[in-house]
């Protein structure tokens, strides 16, 4: 066993509050039409998101799936200025489907976040995911899905060393865990069985809306999430499964079964979010839409505009 694995204490990871689990939602780099996220964009993105109308406050948490600003090479991310304004916690995310050069910039940028703000940023990250969904896009479901450029196990591996070599070098960094965020599906094929084994934590990603080889209809949705974190769970040995994307679109077309609806978007979140929220880790996808690719589908919960509005675009509310 590596010496910097972690013991973690159920899905307490690093400084998580006390008594409480993680919320929060997952932020993209950019906007929808691929303009840089700045300073006061994430501000303004993470004050809206404890501030939801009809939520208890508790979305204080970001995931990131890169810790490079924007339009820049190992620059950090702004994110950190502005969890560090706004009292943010912090999953940080590497990006790790483009080359070891690209990787190495993620890294520099980790170096000089810690160098340039010290325990303002360290005290506020929580964890670093070495990827999101790179196994899944390699995999014969996600080429046959077209899915994206995406790297193999080994590679998931060689970069989680990477980033266990600098957390060692790194004295602020030292208590933070490592894990990788993906699809149940690659969590579940054995030639990835070598990456659940090497890191301290899973990332869970899964959406009913997209299992179209199923019986998917909102109804069905709940029973089909929890049987995918099954999955993951059972390949997990037992470390932390965080759920780190999840949601239904309210804007898109139907996946089979599935529709996207405004109704079924505010079913799925009082169902699947409202038994997640302060019971287990959860991120979720999303708070506004970032995907630069996925511009004909809506995922994000809230309302328009920069700062995006406290009122949603579907009731927030978890009945008791």
């Amino acid at each position: 066993m590596h010496p910097s694995f972690r013991t973690l204490g159920g899905l307490a990871l690093a400084v998580a509050t006390v008594n409480a689990q993680l919320q929060g939602f997952n932020y993209g780099a950019t906007f929808e039409d691929g303009t840089c996220r700045m300073v006061s964009d994430y501000e303004g993105a993470f004050n809206t998101a404890r501030n939801l109308v009809g939520t208890d406050g508790g979305f204080t948490a970001a995931r990131l799936y890169t810790t490079v600003q924007c339009d820049t090479v190992n620059t950090p991310t702004s994110a950190i200025q502005a969890a560090i304004n706004t009292n943010t916690t912090l999953l940080l995310g590497m990006w790790a489907s483009a080359g070891d050069g690209i990787f190495e910039d993620e890294l520099a940028a980790l170096t000089n976040a810690v160098n340039q703000y010290g325990t303002a940023f360290t005290d506020r990250v929580v964890g670093i995911s070495v990827g999101s969904e790179d196994l899944y896009r390699s995999s014969p479901q996600g080429v046959a899905g077209e899915a994206g450029i995406g790297v193999d196990s080994a590679t998931i591996v060689r970069y989680i060393d990477r980033v266990r070599d600098l957390i060692d070098r790194t004295p602020l960094l030292q208590d933070i865990p490592v894990g990788h965020v993906d699809t149940w599906t690659a969590w579940v094929l054995p030639e990835n069985a070598i990456v659940a084994e090497r890191v301290d934590w899973l990332g869970h990603n899964s959406f009913p809306y997209f299992e179209a080889t199923l019986a998917n209809p909102i109804e069905e949705a709940d029973a089909i999430f929890y049987r995918a974190l099954a999955a993951t769970e059972g390949v997990s040995g037992g470390k932390p499964v965080l759920v780190t994307e999840t949601g239904w679109p309210h804007i898109g077309e139907d996946m089979n079964l599935a529709v996207a609806s405004l109704e079924n978007a505010r079913t799925y979140w009082a169902g699947v979010g409202c038994d997640l929220f302060g019971n287990r880790d959860t991120f979720w996808y999303t708070l506004t839409d970032a995907n630069t690719g996925q511009t004909d589908i809506s995922f994000g919960v809230a309302g328009p505009g920069n700062p995006p509005s406290t009122t949603p675009v579907f009731d927030l509310s978890c009945e008791a």
